[in-house]
């Protein structure tokens, strides 16, 4: 089988050519090579579900970065963007591509990162797996057949899960290693099978291209109300980026990743990656609703061999059970992938110590503080010994992904909310009345937390009374219909009120000691926007 659906051929790009080259198929096609090849097996209702091996989630200390002219002083080296040589790169793809020549058997498929047509850009992406390309093709946005009829590769994506790197010889960790050399336009994947690599390796692409063309890259869900205004929420995984975005009255532009323009709001990707884990009809009745349906991927989640019925509350093989499947199986999707610029930013926060209200109105100067800042918190897991929850910061809500400086992203978005007048929001899915691990306590119900947002999104919440909280300094709502008072005042709901104050001047230090690295970078309005109360040194 040759590749006469692509447009430019592998050897084109300098690439060797396997005996059959599966280039640019459809759903059924792909769900059919998955199944013969034993990559999956089909649910009762006709998803395919397969299992990642045991990488769950991303490989964080096996990505690198080539350092070279292009990067030198534009990437933020450090534990996250780690450098690699051109001396290991060079060995590396070598062997990559002799490795790549042994295969028998690939799929290729090329696709568009990016909605907006002037800020996208064409990737190839090669995989050994046969529902690796699926996945990649649900996610990414995928051309029209005009479109592959003349299509470019730009960059490139290699992704073989078989492929064990040597640290010595590649200059990487383990034998796991993904690799982005932005000169050479490629992205090496090799040793893990999970395939949100794919995807956040041209989020990460289009991190370091978009900033210099004046385009605010995010890691958001956003969606467009019946008044044609659009919001975007960010949100670190877990907090209900996903779940709050798609909201059966608004139209959803996408779930993850998204750019900010001159004149819309557009989405990345052309697929959806949600949760699965304790996923139910009640709770998120249409991404639950994808699960049934033929074309979505579900990845590690449980099944019963007999009856194909699935166990979503399952958590033995990981907490990050997930579901891929194109934007258009969420009824209210929107048909062009993108919408006008926003007029709300929603932050969102999982406060696992039950300091943080419901909802807090920013300041400009605030949104850019709990932007850089990226809080949420973690429940203790399963670890002896491990009582307490445990505050993370990710930059930008999306550390991972940002290979720029935090001050590049963190003053575009600024920029933003000044120049289109945006109003800015602290919303907080996590506990109320106590820490996460206090018997009882519970996460914010989400009917409130949806009425508090309707409520910021349509405008109404500006009516009502506000205070300021006497900790970070935002506007907390003092009463909002149809929501319970005692949960916006977080100190209230807390038995034992001087436990409060003390795990909130915890959390106020957390934030000051974090923010101490962008301290330099940003203006003194920002700095003044930090958590007021006296902590003690």
């Amino acid at each position: 089988m040759s590749d006469t659906k692509l447009n430019v051929s592998l050897a084109a790009q300098g690439f060797p050519q396997p005996a059959t080259l599966h280039a640019n198929l459809g759903t059924a096609p792909l769900v059919e090579q998955a199944l013969k090849r034993g990559e999956g097996v089909l649910t009762r209702d006709g998803a395919l579900l397969v299992d990642t091996g045991k990488f769950t989630g991303r490989s964080v200390k096996d990505k690198f970065i080539v350092r070279d002219a292009t990067t030198e002083s534009a990437v933020d080296w450090g534990a996250i963007n780690q450098p690699m040589n051109g001396e290991h790169w060079a060995n590396l793809k070598a062997d990559f591509l002799s490795a790549l020549g042994d295969k028998d058997e690939m799929f290729v498929a090329d696709l568009f990162g990016g909605s907006q047509p002037e800020y996208r850009v064409n990737v190839r992406v090669l995989t050994q797996l046969a529902w690796h390309s699926l996945f990649v093709r649900t996610l990414l946005v995928r051309p029209t057949a005009d479109e592959l009829a003349g299509f470019e590769p730009e960059y490139t994506i290699i992704n073989l899960p078989s492929f064990k790197a040597t640290p010595e010889r590649h200059g990487c960790n383990s034998d796991t290693v993904i690799a982005v050399n932005f000169t050479e336009k490629l992205i090496l994947i090799g040793n893990t099978e999970y395939s949100g690599e794919m995807k956040k390796g041209v989020f990460g692409l289009l991190n370091f291209l978009l900033p210099a063309q004046g385009v605010m890259p995010m890691h958001c869900s956003a969606n467009i109300g019946a008044d044609g205004t659009s919001a975007i929420f960010f949100g670190l995984s877990g907090t209900g980026k996903t779940t709050l975005s798609a909201d059966a009255s608004r139209t959803l532009i996408g779930d993850d990743e998204h750019g900010w323009s001159d004149t819309a709001v557009f989405n990345f990707e052309g697929g959806c990656y949600a949760k699965m884990i304790n996923l139910s009809a009640e709770g998120e009745p249409e991404i639950y609703a994808t699960t049934k349906m033929f074309g979505t991927i579900l990845e590690n989640v449980t099944i019963d061999p007999d009856t194909r019925e699935l166990d979503f509350t399952d958590a033995s093989k990981t907490e990050n059970t997930r579901g891929a499947y194109p934007i258009d199986f969420i009824p209210n999707a929107s048909e062009e992938n993108l919408g006008p610029v926003p007029k709300n930013v929603i932050m969102l926060t999982a406060d696992a110590y039950g300091v943080l209200p419901p909802i807090a109105r920013l300041t400009p100067e605030q949104a850019m503080y709990h932007f850089l800042s990226g809080y949420t918190a973690k429940v203790a897991g399963t670890e002896i010994g491990v009582t307490e929850p445990q505050a993370t910061f990710s930059t930008c809500f999306g550390a991972a992904f940002m290979p720029r400086h935090p001050s590049v992203y963190g003053n575009l978005l600024k920029e933003r909310i000044a120049k289109g007048g945006v109003k800015c929001w602290l919303v907080n899915t996590g506990w109320s009345g106590g820490k996460a691990t206090t018997p009882g306590i519970k996460r914010m119900p989400i009917k409130a937390t949806r009425a508090l947002l309707n409520a910021a999104l349509d405008g109404s919440l500006n009516e009502v009374e506000f205070k300021k909280d006497p900790n970070f300094g935002f506007e907390v709502p003092v009463a909002v219909p149809g929501v319970d008072t005692r949960l916006l005042d977080p100190r209230a709901a807390w038995p034992d009120q001087d436990a409060y104050d003390e795990t909130a001047q915890t959390l106020v230090k957390a934030f000051i000691d974090n923010f101490a690295q962008f301290a330099d970078h940003v203006d003194e309005g920002v700095r003044q926007a930090a958590p007021g109360a006296t902590v003690a040194a």
